[in-house]
């Protein structure tokens, strides 16, 4: 790994625990936190997940070889205008959002001659937020996507992929948009169904949740997701969470219809059909 300057702009649970994967695989150079609150910087600091921190983005990136994207997806775009002017030729762009295809149609336009940005989205994360939750195992053994598209310089992208294999990561390509599609069914549309769920029940009889068994808990354990985050991934995914979520309402409708009619021989094809599928996910 021959970066000597890495810069981590949000330094949070992703943040922090990149912060402490460069740290496990080996590297020997500065780690600059930047963020807007002092004290969760000095926080990361005394606990050895970074070297040195900034609340200016623009003069935490000096000299930096590479440089996190670990805020909010709709902060990219103004972080990029408001850095742009010191990032330094060679020096490698890239980001941990859950989108990816506006993401990238706003960035690449922006990034300095000489500069590169490669998109990365690794398949990590716990409900709990903040740098208390970091971790240096947060990304072994997870998938990580990286998204290049026909801008994306080759030695920018092959030391991106090396980077996050030396995490442990199983990294796989992908373009934006087939990222945002793939996400959009996978992740994306699983969150507004356990936000949707959890609400319904609390519609039908708040009172009754506390009697809820491990099912449930399972089921819906991504609801405890922060609210604000999800918000902004389906502002920036829209039409690839519509179309799932469509077809999502025309097959529980269907399987409403097999109960109604009291079809039990159907319903069961339907929920061997899930068992079946179910059982193909990796771990």
């Amino acid at each position: 790994m021959d970066f000597k300057k890495v810069a981590i702009i949000g330094v949070g649970l992703i943040g922090g625990s990149f912060a402490l994967s460069l740290k496990k695989s080996g590297f020997k150079g500065r780690i600059v936190g930047i963020g807007r609150r002092k004290e969760n910087l000095i926080m990361a600091k005394e606990g050895g997940i970074i070297d040195e921190y900034s609340t200016q983005p623009s003069e935490g990136i000096i000299d930096a070889d590479l440089i996190l994207l670990s805020t909010p997806v709709g902060e990219f775009q103004r972080l990029l205008q408001d850095i742009k002017g010191e990032i330094k030729g060679g020096a490698i762009v890239t980001d941990v959002g859950s989108v990816k295809a506006e993401v990238v149609r706003k960035l690449e336009p922006l990034m300095p001659k000489g500069a590169s940005f490669v998109g990365s989205h690794p398949i990590a994360g716990r409900e709990t937020s903040g740098i208390a939750s970091s971790s240096a195992e947060l990304f072994t053994g997870a998938r990580c996507i990286i998204t290049p598209t026909e801008n994306t310089e080759k030695g920018a992208l092959e030391r991106i992929l090396e980077l996050w294999q030396s995490f442990g990561s199983r990294t796989a390509l992908m373009s934006p948009e087939e990222h945002d599609w793939i996400f959009g069914c996978v992740s994306h549309m699983p969150h507004v169904i356990a936000y949707t769920l959890i609400n319904t029940i609390m519609d039908l009889d708040k009172d009754i949740l506390p009697h809820s068994g491990p099912s449930l808990r399972d089921m819906t354990r991504i609801a405890l997701s922060p609210p604000e985050l999800w918000q902004e991934i389906c502002s920036y995914n829209r039409e690839n969470i519509l179309k799932p979520l469509e077809h999502f309402t025309s097959s529980l409708l269907h399987i409403k219809g097999l109960i109604e009619e009291s079809n039990w021989d159907a319903l069961k094809e339907e929920f061997q059909k899930a068992q079946s599928g179910r059982s193909r996910l990796e771990y």
